[in-house]
Formats: structure tokens, C-alpha cells, sequence
């Protein structure tokens, strides 16, 4: 992308209040057992608010996702759905344990990577690496609860999730055609050995606007979507192309506008493994 560019973009959000900004990385990765949803008596968070129940309530002051991005007001939020077949739950925002389960404190347990983004979020790139198996929920907050605060954590990577690369690369790419027309590339590649089972649920919605407003924000949607495998170097690729484009006005309460192609099922992918080459 070229700097220039890049640099017609910032002088258009200074100079003409082009809201090139509007649209980026502001959905949170991580919602659940935040003091911003803690409505306890006694201040305890991560209790008040789990990630296991994160799949079924509701949040108050935000959203959260995997490689999502939302606009400045977080009324229109885009995240990242996955499943592959085995877990018992969609895998929706990051998972980690609270202050009690780590033996040393919070920490979040999963590999991710922001590879990329422009000042004005015209471009950016991320990585999420998911496992083939079961997410192993139960076991990551066991052995940690178990050890001490002398002994190393217990990692992702020591439960013997990723053993054979058995686990996806997924690389979520965005790039704006104007301020607010945002294009998604969603690319799923299998890096273990056999074909094994993958669900891409890319996921539109706005959140919830508080009962005591007057008026809610609500945008009118219009998205295309486009499915294609293309073979590369190391192997089948899945990738996934939409365009989302926006067009925000102020309503009253109860007037909705419902996404183009609302009601879709799913698409079952299969991921077929990286060829095997001889050295």
C-alpha cells in the first residue's frame, strides 16, 4: 500500500473530516470479567461475569470477538465465529483464566497475532491459530489452579493441541474501498496432515442501545459475499471475500433495518492438509 496514499488518507481526516476512522480495531477482544460489566456486591469481576457465560448474556458497555473491528461508537460490530466439529461451544472471543485459576494471575490462552494496520485502519491483518481438536478448557484451568507460583505456567502449547501441526492458520483481512464500504478476506489454511473439519461464521450485529435513549443508531447494510478454494504452495486454501458497506442514520427506538441475506445457514468447509514433500 503506498505511503503517499496512506498519507492522502490522514490529511482528508484532519484537514475535510473524512472519517477514514471511523472503522478499526475497537471491538474488544475480551468483554467477560472486565470491571466494565462487574455489577457485584463485593467487586469480584471475574466471577460476576465468566467467559463461560459469555455465550448467553448479555454485555452493557461493549462487545467483544475474535479479529473483529466495530465503528467509533461500537453500534455495528464484525467479528469471527469458528468451530471444527469437536468443541462443545463456538469459538467466539478469546478464551483465559481469571486472577484465581492462573497461578500467576490472568492470562489469556490462546495464539494470536495483529500482522499488519495502516494510521487509518485502511488495511489490516490478523492471525488466529486454531486447534483440529477438542479446545482443552477444562484441563488449562485445572493444571494451573494446580501448580504454584514457583512453577512455569501451563501453555496451550503443553497440552499437546498443536502435536503434528494438527491446526488452522486463519488469516482476516481488511481493507476499505471508502470510509465506510470495508472488504473482508477470511483465509483458512490446514496445517496438519489430513483433511479436517472447519466452520468460517463471519458475524454481523449491532449492539444492544440503552432503553433510556430516545433514538438508537441504526445503519443500513448491504453485503455481498463471495466463497473460493485456490491452491497455493502449501496446500488448499479456503478463502472467503465480502464487502460490507454502511450508511448510519439516527432513528427512533424500533425501527430496524435487517442485513441483506439475514437467516443463511452456515457452510460447512473441509480443509484439505498441506502436501507432504520429500527433502
Amino acid at each position: 500500500m503506498s505511503r503517499i496514499t496512506e498519507k492522502q488518507r490522514l490529511d482528508e481526516v484532519r484537514g475535510e473530516l473524512i472519517p477514514w476512522k471511523k472503522w478499526g480495531p475497537y471491538l474488544s477482544e475480551r468483554q467477560w470479567g472486565t470491571v466494565r460489566e462487574d455489577y457485584s456486591e463485593n467487586g469480584n469481576a471475574w466471577d460476576y461475569f465468566s467467559h463461560d457465560q459469555a455465550r448467553s448474556r448479555a454485555y452493557r458497555w461493549g462487545e467483544d470477538g475474535l479479529a473483529g473491528i466495530s465503528d467509533d461508537k461500537q453500534c455495528l460490530c464484525f467479528a469471527l465465529a469458528l468451530w471444527n466439529g469437536k468443541d462443545p461451544i463456538l469459538k467466539e472471543r478469546l478464551f483465559g483464566l481469571t486472577n484465581s485459576e492462573g497461578n500467576h494471575g490472568e492470562d489469556v490462552k490462546e495464539y494470536y497475532f495483529y500482522l499488519d494496520s495502516t494510521p487509518t485502519h485502511s488495511y489490516m491483518k490478523y492471525l488466529y491459530k486454531y486447534p483440529q481438536a477438542a479446545y482443552p478448557y477444562a484441563d488449562l484451568v485445572k493444571t494451573n489452579r494446580q501448580r504454584t507460583r514457583n512453577e512455569f505456567e501451563y501453555e496451550l502449547l503443553d497440552t499437546g493441541i498443536f502435536d503434528g501441526d494438527r491446526y488452522f492458520d486463519i488469516f482476516v483481512e481488511y481493507a476499505k474501498a471508502g470510509p465506510e464500504d470495508v472488504l473482508v478476506q477470511i483465509t483458512g489454511s490446514n496445517r496438519g496432515p489430513e483433511a479436517a473439519e472447519l466452520h468460517l461464521l463471519p458475524t454481523l450485529w449491532r449492539r444492544m442501545a440503552s432503553t433510556s435513549s430516545r433514538t438508537a443508531m441504526v445503519s443500513a447494510l448491504s453485503m455481498a459475499e463471495r466463497r473460493s478454494f485456490r491452491k497455493t504452495p502449501t496446500g488448499v486454501t479456503l478463502c472467503s471475500f465480502m464487502s460490507i458497506s454502511t450508511a448510519t442514520t439516527e432513528r427512533g427506538l424500533g425501527q430496524t433495518t435487517r442485513p441483506a441475506g439475514q437467516g443463511s445457514s452456515p457452510e460447512l468447509c473441509t480443509c484439505f492438509p498441506r502436501p507432504r514433500h520429500s527433502r
